[in-house]
C-alpha cells in the first residue's frame, strides 16, 4: 500500500492480554487473496453463540504465520475455554499472554486495510516499540454491528517487551 493512502489512528493505549484459546475458521491469504475473509466471516457467523465452550459474545480475526511474501494465516474465531467439542474444520490457537498496542478503528469495515497499514506503516516504524513476533488480532466488541460493518473495533499489535 502506498504511504498516500495512509490515515491517521487515534491514539493507542496499552494492553497486557492474558491468555487465550481462540477457536473458529481459518485460511491462509495474500494481499489479493485477503479480499475473501469477509466471505469466510460470512461462513463463520451461523456458528457464533453455538460453538461448545464459548465465553461471550466477542470475536476475534486472527493473523499468525505470517512468512516475508506478505502471505499469512487467518482465523475468525470465538474465545472459548477448552478445545473439546469442536467441529472438525475448527481452527484451534493459542494465544500466550502478551503486550499489545490497542487501536480503535471506528469506520466502516471495509476501512480496515488502511487501518492496519497506517499502523504498521506508519505509527509503529515512527514510534520507540517494535512488534513481537506473535498473532495480531482484531476485536470485535458488542459495538460491531456485523450486519451493516459498522459500530468500530480494536486492532491489538504484539509488542516485544
Amino acid at each position: 500500500m502506498d504511504k498516500t493512502n495512509l490515515v491517521e489512528v487515534e491514539p493507542v493505549r496499552f494492553e497486557n492480554g492474558e491468555p487465550m484459546l481462540i477457536a473458529g475458521l481459518g485460511q491462509r491469504y495474500n494481499g489479493e487473496t485477503s479480499k475473501a475473509i469477509p466471505a469466510r466471516w460470512q461462513r463463520f457467523a451461523p456458528d457464533i453463540g453455538h460453538i461448545a465452550h464459548q465465553i461471550g459474545e466477542v470475536t476475534y480475526g486472527v493473523m499468525h504465520n505470517g512468512d516475508a511474501k506478505g502471505s499469512f494465516d487467518y482465523v475468525c474465531g470465538v474465545q472459548v475455554s477448552e478445545f473439546a467439542g469442536l467441529p472438525k474444520d475448527f481452527i484451534q490457537l493459542r494465544l500466550a499472554a502478551q503486550r499489545y498496542a490497542v487501536f480503535a478503528h471506528r469506520d466502516h469495515i471495509s476501512t480496515i486495510q488502511r487501518t492496519v497499514a497506517s499502523i504498521w506503516k506508519k505509527w509503529l516504524p515512527e514510534s520507540k516499540y517494535k512488534a513481537a513476533d506473535a498473532p495480531s488480532f482484531e476485536r470485535y466488541g458488542p459495538e460491531f454491528d456485523p450486519r451493516t460493518g459498522n459500530g468500530g473495533l480494536e486492532v491489538w499489535i504484539p509488542l516485544k517487551s
